[in-house]
């Protein structure tokens, strides 16, 4: 389902949402859970059609890997993030996020999935800081030969932008005025 989904035409329409988005995965980022508000802005017909999907299969060819690296390494280290994301739902529309992804514990707290709160984002930030970083950042991976060069490039430029604010990524993103 994942592949024939991942080859919609973009359509170039934003859609909007007003609550929050929740979804839940496993270790592998395979959807174990996705609230009434996930299935309508995804276009999932019913949350059975979605349950085992990667979650992947709604990330936008506009969201640049070095973000989603960057998620993917600081959740697997039991740590919170914040992140400004570009989705795409299942008719090619998009339509942006704030995303608060953690980790989620068993009894043992041992990592058994994540959990996603997705919230509307900050209009102003996202035009006049989040979208011309991406843009850059978009714009390094597809410059370099190969796909991991880029986001290896792109990621860099990340860590050298925190590093000249002197901040992490959360307080970076919390910088902007969320």
């Amino acid at each position: 389902m994942g592949a024939l989904y991942g080859n919609t035409q973009l359509t170039g329409k934003e859609r909007f949402f007003e609550d929050i988005i929740v979804s839940k995965t496993d270790l592998q980022g395979k959807i174990t859970y996705a609230n009434r508000t996930f299935l309508e802005i995804a276009g999932f017909p019913n949350e059975k059609s979605c349950l085992g999907q990667p979650h992947n299969t709604i990330r936008h060819p506009d969201m640049p890997r070095a973000v989603f690296y960057l998620l993917w390494e600081t959740i697997k280290k039991d740590q919170e993030i914040f992140a400004y994301v570009l989705n795409r739902s299942l008719n090619g529309d998009h339509y942006w996020v704030l995303a608060h992804v953690t980790p989620s514990h068993d009894i043992n707290n041992n990592i058994i999935g994540y959990h996603s709160n997705r919230r509307i984002p900050n209009r102003k930030v996202l035009e006049e800081n989040i979208i011309p970083l991406y843009k850059n950042l978009l714009s390094i991976e597809k410059s370099c030969s190969s796909p991991q060069t880029g986001m290896e490039k792109a990621f860099q430029t990340v860590l050298n932008l925190l590093s000249d604010a002197k901040l992490g990524y959360n307080e970076f993103i919390f910088s902007l005025g969320v």
